[in-house]
């Protein structure tokens, strides 16, 4: 790293999760510098570097990427190119946050961890939900052992009419690599076996419908939709996960579905001393005392600094410390690995066994 005290960051990707990115870094002023910005569409780039006095806007993202001014690279960019930037940023020497899914299948996601593990960078999925209040509480309480053992869990994320940019690469499948599931599913997935302690997942039964897409129904307003596209992949998958432990998750997610729902994430984890709940930024953990249900309810703090920031910090601390962060590439792995299973499962319709095979 150069002289400097500060590591210095280049975001590819200027569109709203760069934006997020650009805004969330911008504030650490203390640990960080934003130098280098760049997108496919160059006047969006601008117009961020703009906003948050960025110095340079590169022309691509390998001449960002070749920037000695650069130690840290930010990928905000479609899925499909979150293996081959991530890949040339760790050869570059570069340490790496990557936005979720870490990569648009399994071999994708196979790739960036076996580059991560023959470099000295730090790659970390941008699982920001990890980082929220509620859920960090609960796995403070896992971690003490108030639950006891977590024999099973159900989560899930129900939008009710919510298809994002219908026709743009989000509804595409060999540029996003699926719908849903793959986009707010992989959230509840990396949550939830968080939450569980990191179980490995060994099979998978699941199945898949494209009920609203196809016919043009269930659009939502985030993205601008492109009526001249298409729309191949799902817009409800649901599936049941075991792990090598012996427990299982229930996972059902939708971008539209004719439900009664708040349209808000959902994780209940069920042990045998205790249960924890979490849905919309609230939670409880239950519990039995002298034969009587014990409910005590989880909120975040008035003052919370939110997610988005610790998740920044974080990142920050582990390539300053040299260490894992809590969001690997080995986690990324094996949400890539869950989903490429549910989606085989829903093919075939059989039980898919994971395969572990790292090379």
């Amino acid at each position: 790293m150069a002289n400097t005290n500060k590591i210095r960051i280049g975001i590819i990707g200027a569109g709203n999760i760069g934006g997020v990115h650009a805004g969330e870094f911008s504030k650490l002023t203390d640990l960080c510098e934003i130098t280098a910005i760049t997108d496919a569409y160059l006047p969006l780039a601008e117009e961020k570097a703009k906003q948050y006095s960025i110095a340079n806007v590169a022309a691509s993202p390998e001449e960002l990427i070749r920037r000695p001014d650069v130690d840290a690279v930010i990928i905000g960019v479609p899925n499909q190119f979150h293996a081959p930037l991530a890949i040339q940023a760790i050869d570059a020497g570069k340490h790496v946050l990557l936005e979720k899914p870490m990569g648009i299948n399994g071999d994708a996601a196979r790739q960036i961890l076996k580059a991560s593990q023959a470099s000295n960078s730090v790659v970390m999925v941008g699982h920001q939900m990890r980082w929220e209040s509620v859920p960090m509480q609960i796995k403070e309480q896992v971690d003490r052992g108030e639950l006891g053992k977590i024999y099973t869990a159900k989560t899930g994320w129900f939008r009710r009419k919510g298809i994002p940019g219908w026709g743009t690469w989000f509804t595409q499948m060999d540029q996003s690599g699926g719908g849903p599931l793959i986009d707010i599913g992989v959230h509840m997935l990396d949550l939830a076996l968080y939450l569980m302690g990191n179980p490995k997942p060994v099979s998978v039964y699941g199945a898949t419908y494209a009920e609203f897409g196809p016919s043009r129904k269930g659009i939502g307003t985030w993205g601008k939709p492109n009526w001249n596209g298409t729309y191949d992949v799902e817009d409800l998958a649901t599936a049941l996960i075991k792990m090598e432990d012996g427990s299982t998750l229930s996972l059902e997610v939708s971008w539209a579905v004719h439900m009664d729902t708040d349209n808000t994430p959902f994780i209940h984890l069920m042990g045998s001393e205790g249960g924890a709940s979490y849905r919309g930024g609230q939670g409880k953990l239950l519990t039995e005392k002298f034969d009587r249900p014990i409910e005590t309810e989880l909120r975040k703090a008035d003052n919370d600094e939110g997610e988005r920031a610790r998740l920044s910090r974080h990142f920050l601390d582990c390539i300053s410390e040299g260490k894992q962060p809590i969001t690997s590439a080995l986690s990324g792995l094996t949400n890539n690995l869950v989903l490429d299973a549910i989606y085989e499962s829903s093919r075939t319709g059989n039980e898919v066994k994971l395969d572990w095979n790292l090379n």
